[in-house]
């Protein structure tokens, strides 16, 4: 059973916006930074966002900056990317995940299954 469920993924033109959720479990959210990270197909896996399990601390890629917002909803259990000025480049699988926090992959221990973000031009 999933311990980080991600929605909101789908097809737009440049320009518009989306707002991704991660639905967690208690366990993966609590004391948990959540992140998100994206991979393009034939690229791999990169950085996108984290918040601390405060929520106040955001550390964004450069990337992304200015366009996106990451956040969480304690009561929720919920973190959300809303992501706006969209460009083909940002096209990817989206993940969304929890654990100590940071830029790099191995500083997370639960994972979603992904979700598609299309950008078209």
């Amino acid at each position: 059973q999933g311990q980080l469920v991600e929605s909101g993924g789908g097809l737009v033109q440049a320009g518009d916006s989306l707002r991704l959720s991660c639905a967690a479990s208690e366990r993966a959210f609590r004391s948990s930074a959540l992140g998100w990270f994206r991979q393009a197909p034939g690229k791999e896996r990169e950085f996108v966002a984290f918040i601390t399990s405060s929520g106040e601390i955001t550390h964004y890629a450069d990337s992304v900056k200015g366009r996106f917002t990451i956040s969480r909803d304690s009561a929720k259990k919920t973190g959300h990317l809303q992501m706006n000025s969209l460009k083909p480049d940002d096209t990817a699988v989206y993940y969304c995940a929890a654990g100590p926090g940071g830029t790099w992959q191995q500083g997370y221990n639960y994972w979603g299954q992904g979700t598609q973000v299309t950008v078209s031009s």
